[in-house]
């Protein structure tokens, strides 16, 4: 399958995927999987080559060991996560596991938490997080949470206020921040309400409403900036931590609008 779809390289790079704090099953304490991994990779490969056809910029600025990768919440279904993750393992010269800080609501979903589990993601709490750094982890947040995935088609690529975790977590493990301008996946699924009733009843943060029943082929393509480092204290004054988040934000918000005028079309 994997050469009759091309993907050897792709999947040569998966092969060289760490296997650090790996226990005597092959999970680490967060129940990462490797093997799972590479079992599924050619069909999340199919997905990210052929159907989404994603481009990548600048993956050689991530720097190596711990880093914090700050990205736009692009759509209601978090295929942006999974681009993310996959072009970090293919792309680089030395492929990189990504563990995305999922929401808290996310354990609660029937087979989707297995698959999210085994393939390293983990929920966003402050202890999983600076654990992770401290192993030297490339970790990847969604600073818009929950108002990132709520907004509607009119509200594409605009930034939602970024929470102040991320940055509390970047002085507290002094990991650099590296923003990632995620492009396409706003317009995979078009939202044009936020059902907040029928959210509560069955205990999501939000239910968009889109008559997409399928993520659309749309071309996603990935910019990713410059390091940046941040000094201070964890428990500094909040004014003083939003002057930093503010200059995360205003950076990645300048990536974004980079990549919409480059690129040709939503769907090339």
């Amino acid at each position: 399958m994997v050469r009759a779809l091309g993907l050897e390289t792709e999947m040569a790079r998966v092969e060289r995927l760490p296997r650090d704090n790996l226990n005597e099953f092959g999970f680490d304490p967060f129940g990462y999987s490797p093997d799972y991994v590479r079992a599924v990779a050619p069909w999340v490969l199919v997905f990210y080559k052929y159907y989404f056809r994603t481009q990548v910029f600048g993956v050689e600025k991530v720097p190596r060991g711990r880093v914090i990768l700050v990205a736009n919440h692009s759509g209601q279904i978090p295929v942006d996560g999974m681009i993310l993750a996959t072009a970090m393992m293919v792309e680089p010269e030395e492929p990189r596991m990504v563990r995305s800080m999922v929401e808290k609501w996310v354990p609660t979903l029937p087979f989707v938490s297995y698959f999210m589990v085994r393939t390293g993601q983990v929920v966003g709490t402050p202890d999983n997080s600076v654990r992770l750094l401290e192993r030297d982890e490339c970790i990847s947040v969604f600073p818009e949470g929950v108002r990132g995935i709520s907004k509607t088609f009119s509200e594409r690529y605009k930034l939602a206020e970024f929470g102040h975790g991320f940055l509390r977590l970047a002085l507290q493990t002094r990991a650099p921040i590296v923003p990632v301008a995620i492009i396409g996946g706003e317009e995979q699924a078009p939202s044009f309400h936020n059902a907040r009733s029928l959210a509560r009843m069955i205990g999501a943060p939000s239910f968009p409403i889109t008559p997409i029943p399928f993520p659309l082929p749309v071309r996603y393509r990935l910019y990713f900036g410059e390091p940046v480092e941040f000094r201070g204290e964890p428990d500094e004054e909040d004014e003083r931590v939003d002057r930093k988040v503010k200059t995360v934000r205003s950076t990645l918000q300048a990536l974004i609008h980079r990549g919409l005028r480059e690129r040709r079309h939503v769907f090339w």
